[in-house]
């Protein structure tokens, strides 16, 4: 773990603020539930160095390649997990003073991920220049439970002297993706509603036609009774809310509870979700903040009791491994086979949270061994669902009779990956895909399985290997030439180790199973 971090086994801890890792603590403080992942922004106004993140798993935009030169094959787009409308929003002026860490006087300030509960809390305190101190607690959580909700307690309390409070909860559409190959904005806003204590925004992607509804409600709270003050609508083109003015005395709490709601058209119909969206949060707001929470915490207590490893005497370690598979649980519950796993999970940008050969290669045997039989397959019938694009890959580059050659990077099973050495070269993540078969079938003895789907998907990928190799007749031997192993940095080898050994074995063992 980073060495700005406090060794902790079941926390990520900072301690003091470090705005020159802004950007890693983001990423490394970010929480998800499989459905969705928020980059740890703050809520409030920060003008500092920032990648503002939230993703909605299974909706991606095709942003057109930017390449030099175009070789046979190469993909038309490189498909991207989109930054989508924030949620976590809440404007704060004290005094008239925007309330932002990058210009205020920092007193102390905390940050910590709690693992074992996948819950972010950061307080600081901090002075204004009208010489008010104000302490400020937040917590945040996406529902492991609940998985289209987020929500927050934010805690504002002035220290030394009253202060005129200004509260502004919003959400914003007016988002972008900084690995952008154009500079685009891939969302276009449709429809927009703001209440009193609630706001709406639905936007559609600009390609692919995919709709969400991002929408807000909130309650404020001062020293412990709900505030009836009228809130002003804040209807900005791209921004929604509602803005809170009062005064605070010294020593007096305001909590503002803020539930947010995160649907799409991969569940509903478009032309529902602004309702849909608007009945979740009310009823989220009648259970209320901490049954949530509640109900949260104990289901990823029922994750740990499976997925947790011990390592005695070395607190760094024990941190970096449950830090490991809580990103894992936070990436991927297994509930939808629509779904996969991103490289960096819910964390970032990079890898544009596509689909990588790393889901079957290194991730599929953690939730084999702690999530259950399902949630494995689903992974499986995830690359199961793609054969036909599989094959269609394959025929691209020549081959033939329903060959199938999975893809580098994907979403719906097309190869969007452009480097040719990696794309057309690393063949050999076809050999991770069928072994996660064999692994699957040997773990749970679900031979069933084979018969229905597993074994069409071995086919496909033994008559690529079958027609990738050549005879060498120097050799007396059949070769496999122009290959980049699984380390990724020797391009163009013949007779790659990793590669050859596993494509005769996934030719052997479909054999075997074609006999069974």
């Amino acid at each position: 773990m980073s060495s700005y971090l406090k060794h902790d086994e079941w926390n990520i801890i900072e301690e003091g603020f470090h705005p020159e890792k802004s950007r890693d603590s983001e990423s490394l403080f970010s929480i998800g539930n499989g459905h969705m992942g928020q980059r740890a922004n703050f809520e409030e106004k920060y003008s500092g160095n920032t990648l503002q993140g939230h993703y909605i798993a299974g909706i991606y935009y095709p942003d057109k390649t930017r390449v030099g030169w175009w070789k046979n094959g190469y993909p038309e787009y490189f498909a991207k997990v989109i930054n989508a409308p924030s949620w976590i929003g809440i404007d704060i002026k004290i005094d008239g003073d925007h309330l932002d860490l990058a210009t205020c006087k920092i007193l102390d300030f905390n940050r910590t991920l709690n693992m074992k509960q996948s819950v972010i809390e950061r307080s600081f305190t901090v002075e204004m220049p009208s010489g008010v101190q104000v302490r400020v607690k937040s917590t945040r959580f996406v529902s492991i439970v609940e998985h289209e909700l987020g929500l927050i307690r934010y805690s504002i309390i002035p220290v030394n002297k009253s202060a005129n409070l200004e509260i502004l909860p919003y959400i914003d559409a007016d988002v972008e993706n900084e690995d952008s190959n154009y500079g685009e904005k891939f969302w276009e806003k449709t429809e927009g509603s703001c209440y009193h204590h609630e706001a709406y925004i639905a936007t559609k992607t600009k390609k692919l036609d995919f709709h969400i509804c991002t929408g807000m409600l909130f309650d404020i709270f001062a020293g412990g009774s709900k505030l009836s003050t009228k809130a002003h609508l804040v209807e900005e083109d791209l921004l929604l809310g509602n803005k809170v003015l009062f005064n605070a005395t010294a020593g007096e709490e305001i909590v503002v509870y803020k539930y947010a709601a995160v649907v799409s058209s991969l569940d509903y119909p478009a032309t529902n979700l602004m309702q849909i969206a608007r009945k979740k949060l009310q009823d989220a707001n009648e259970k209320g903040f901490q049954t949530i929470l509640n109900d949260h915490i104990k289901e990823w207590a029922r994750k740990w009791e499976h997925s947790d490893i011990v390592i005695e005497g070395d607190v760094a370690a024990q941190q970096g491994i449950r830090f490991n598979i809580l990103q894992l649980n936070q990436t991927y519950t297994g509930k939808d086979a629509r779904l996969n796993i991103g490289p960096k999970g819910f964390t970032g940008e990079k890898y544009g949270g596509s689909t990588y050969w790393d889901t079957e290669a290194y991730c599929l045997p953690f939730f084999m061994a702690t999530a259950g039989e399902k949630v494995a397959k689903n992974l499986l019938i995830y690359r199961y669902n793609h054969l036909q694009k599989a094959i269609e890959n394959a025929q691209k580059l020549g081959f033939t009779n329903g060959a199938a050659l999975y893809p580098m990077v994907t979403m719906n099973g097309e190869e969007c990956h452009n480097e040719w050495e990696i794309t057309f070269e690393e063949i050999h993540r076809n050999g991770a895909i069928a072994y996660a078969v064999y692994s699957y079938i040997r773990s749970t003895g679900n031979e069933a399985y084979l018969a229905d789907k597993g074994l069409e998907v071995l086919l496909g990928i033994a008559r690529f290997w079958a027609q990738r190799v050549n005879y060498s007749e120097t050799k007396k031997k059949y070769v496999m030439l122009g290959v980049t192993g699984p380390n990724e940095y020797e391009n163009n080898s013949n007779n790659n180790w990793y590669t050859n050994t596993i494509a005769t074995w996934c030719l052997d063992y479909t054999q075997r199973l074609w006999r069974l």
